[in-house]
């Protein structure tokens, strides 16, 4: 016991000390952001702020705009965000000699003094790459991990690294170090996860352009929830060489990093600059396929294939409304909407994602909470995967009249034969193959889907890990996929919510119910979806819907 208590004592501690650095942090942001607004009082940074991404960049590269003006009135307005918010874990102190640097070179590439948040995954040289685990502080990456790397080439200048969940494994965004990070529109919602802090960082104006990976919709739920964009794109488009994964090793579920951002030029923009001879000289994994200006840019009508609900998590009203207003946007602007028919997504969810994910019975992933003190926020997942084989039987046969999928996390839980493993994937593949045929059937060129919203009560998501089907089933395809805000939670979806059943009506709908109320004013998403490697495309979608 005494060992033990001297162990826990051991773990506070580093907490205490981890927690004073991101004060630090916040305390050097104030100190620059005050130094700069006595020096230069007659800046507007609010018109500064309100630049979109494209406009600003051109800005900077012409001289028209300091690069300083722009990077003290980001770092002024994150601390603001910070603060209301939780959602920085560190100020990168050194982005102000980068500043003066990239000032000096003159070199100017397509992000030239565009100030760029980093998910705290995300290698930055010199800093801790937490993934919220106690076992991870202090431990500062060697190198820039090659996204990073490419961004600084690019002239961009990253400045702060932002909050995730423990693990990852979450989407929502709270750990034991930093704590929660809450949405930026309602304190009292979850910005999402595990891409959290950049969520509530970019959605609440605090940083222009934000980095963030996605293994589950890990982007795209904190874009949603948040009332901005993002792109999650296909697994090996951009390097993830040099950033932390919640599930190392496992092939069977694609994850992706991506940028986040209040409006598609702007991902589009970030997309252009990655996809460079940097990208592709550091890592000769990333096919060299620059981004493609042609398609992004065409005008051509799209025959876009649709669907309401995937028949496994019941819609929010909000979330159909906006999938059937879009829809009608969408025919009355030329283009031809077809109906695309879900099949098995239960069995896609549960056999192919959590049992890929999942092989080895959760062996690993229960490994790296070894020596942790804060293990719940995956939830029901974490437990399950802890428990012995006899009580995840038992629990199964208990639960299942009341909660749909408990059986089924006890069954996909359970470790597997390499013969099966390889038979696993093998079967991803041919499902692969047959959604491509039946897309190309229906002579698609992109799909519009629901997203999961809106944003939900904080403490809820890790009781509905099952809700990730809408996002999840594309990383197991491994297309791109990105977000747009539509429309906004109404009165009347509120009313309308009252009825909501869902399609089990056990307790995982009725507590899904319950995540999704009062949410009046609160943005509501769709998902736009292309075959693999056509990010452009995928975006030349995203900028339909958004404009329309």
């Amino acid at each position: 016991l005494l060992l033990r208590w001297r162990r826990r004592r051991g773990l506070w501690r580093k907490v205490a000390e981890a927690q004073q650095r991101q004060e630090r942090s916040l305390v050097q942001m104030e100190t620059a952001a005050w130094r700069f607004r006595e020096q230069h009082p007659s800046v507007n940074v609010v018109s500064i702020l309100s630049l979109p991404l494209p406009e600003l960049s051109k800005k900077l590269r012409d001289g028209s705009l300091p690069l300083d003006y722009v990077f003290y009135a980001y770092v002024g307005k994150a601390l603001q965000i910070a603060t209301e918010t939780n959602c920085i874990t560190e100020y990168l102190q050194e982005s102000e000699t980068q500043l003066r640097k990239v000032k000096l070179t003159g070199r100017q590439g397509l992000l030239y003094g565009v100030p760029v948040s980093i998910k705290d995954s995300i290698d930055c040289q010199g800093h801790d790459s937490t993934m919220g685990f106690i076992k991870n502080l202090n431990k500062p990456a060697a190198e820039d991990s090659v996204v990073v790397q490419v961004l600084r080439r690019q002239g961009a200048i990253p400045f702060v690294k932002t909050n995730v969940p423990q693990s990852l494994i979450s989407y929502d965004c709270k750990n034991l170090i930093f704590g929660q990070t809450r949405n930026p529109l309602l304190y009292t919602k979850t910005s999402g996860g595990s891409s959290g802090g950049e969520g509530a960082l970019v959605g609440g104006g605090g940083s222009i352009l934000g980095i963030g990976t996605d293994v589950g919709g890990s982007l795209r739920f904190p874009a949603a929830f948040c009332g901005i964009c993002a792109l999650k794109p296909t697994g090996h488009r951009l390097s993830k060489r040099g950033i932390m994964s919640g599930v190392v090793g496992q092939k069977a579920v694609a994850a992706a990093v991506g940028p986040i951002a209040k409006d598609v030029e702007s991902l589009a923009l970030c997309l252009r600059a990655l996809l460079c001879e940097d990208m592709f000289s550091l890592d000769s994994t990333v096919p060299p396929l620059p981004f493609n200006e042609e398609v992004y840019s065409s005008t051509q009508p799209l025959r876009i294939g649709y669907y309401e609900t995937d028949f496994f998590t019941m819609p929010s009203p909000a979330m159909r409304r906006a999938i059937r207003e879009t829809k009608q946007l969408l025919e009355e602007a030329g283009h031809t909407l077809v109906p695309f028919e879900l099949t098995n997504v239960d069995y896609v969810i549960f056999n192919f994602c959590v049992r890929g994910m999942f092989a080895d019975g959760g062996t690993s992933f229960v490994k790296k909470f070894k020596g942790e003190m804060e293990k719940s926020s995956t939830g029901v997942l974490f437990w399950l995967a802890k428990s012995p084989h006899w009580l995840k039987t038992v629990l199964s046969w208990i639960a299942k009249p009341f909660v749909r999928s408990i059986s089924f996390y006890h069954r996909q839980l359970s470790s597997i034969t390499v013969d099966e493993v390889w038979s696993l994937h093998h079967e991803i593949e041919d499902f692969c193959h047959q959604f491509i045929a039946q897309w190309k059937k229906l002579n698609l060129d992109v799909m519009l889907c629901p997203m999961l919203g809106p944003a939900l009560s904080i403490g809820y998501p890790g009781k509905l890990s099952v809700a990730v089907s809408y996002t999840m089933l594309y990383n197991a395809l491994d297309f791109p996929a990105g977000v747009v805000p539509v429309t906004m939670v109404t009165d009347e979806d509120e009313e309308e919510l009252k009825g909501y059943k869902g399609y089990y009506q056990d307790w995982w709908d009725r507590t899904l119910a319950k995540a999704f109320r009062g949410s009046v004013g609160m943005p509501v998403a769709v998902q736009c979806v292309a075959l693999p490697w056509q990010e452009e495309l995928c975006l030349r979608f995203m900028k339909e819907v958004e404009t329309l």
